[in-house]
């Protein structure tokens, strides 16, 4: 039986670090939802429903749905989009890291090497 060559190893190794990668920014998406969920229930005193609607809302980049509620979950619903900003930056560059190290790889692209 041949070995496999060099481009099929490559090509397992990109799909291998992706598929790692996703499962970091699933978690990473899960986590933010829950998290999400129980703030708005608690300081925002909405039904459960609404509140994973809401925490997925602000997560999907859309913005809060209905009523915020009192004050206090009026300052949790502003918190919570700062964060959901950064959570989608965090996970397009999880999910894009092992794409973009493929194309430098792809071209060569190496550091400078001490002469």
């Amino acid at each position: 039986m041949q070995e496999p060559g060099p481009n099929v190893t490559g090509q397992h190794q990109f799909w291998r670090h992706l598929g790692q990668q996703g499962l970091w920014a699933a978690l990473l998406v899960g986590v933010s939802l829950a998290a999400g969920t129980l703030g708005f229930h608690a300081f925002g005193h909405q039904q459960w429903v609404d509140a994973l609607l809401n925490a997925a809302m602000l997560l999907g980049g859309m913005g809060p749905v209905g009523d915020l509620g009192p004050t206090s979950g009026k300052l949790f619903a502003t918190g919570f989009a700062l964060y959901a900003g950064l959570v989608f930056l965090l996970v397009a560059g999880l999910l894009v890291t092992p794409v973009f190290h493929r194309v430098l790889r792809r071209f060569h692209v190496e550091g400078k090497k001490d002469r």
